[in-house]
């Protein structure tokens, strides 16, 4: 499956946020959620969503971080 099937991001719906395909959904919610400990049920079931837009939202974010690097600060040795 290609994450570009499920996911869109528009200018006129959530500010060109990417979005779960046909709803408003936005990935930064779904990632938010998963990392709070929320269960894929329940998310699928809050959002009306299917696995696959989850799948697709895991394979959104992984090419995110292929490219993208935050700089974290260095502990005090």
């Amino acid at each position: 499956m290609s994450w570009k099937d499920r996911i869109s991001h528009e200018p006129e719906i959530c500010h060109g946020k990417p979005c779960i395909k046909g709803t408003r959904v936005m990935l930064s919610v779904i990632l938010d959620n998963l990392a709070a400990g929320e269960s894929v049920e329940e998310i699928k079931r809050g959002y009306s969503i299917e696995m696959a837009d989850i799948q697709a939202t895991l394979l959104y974010a992984a090419e995110l971080a292929k490219d993208r690097v935050i700089n974290l600060p260095r502990e005090a040795a």
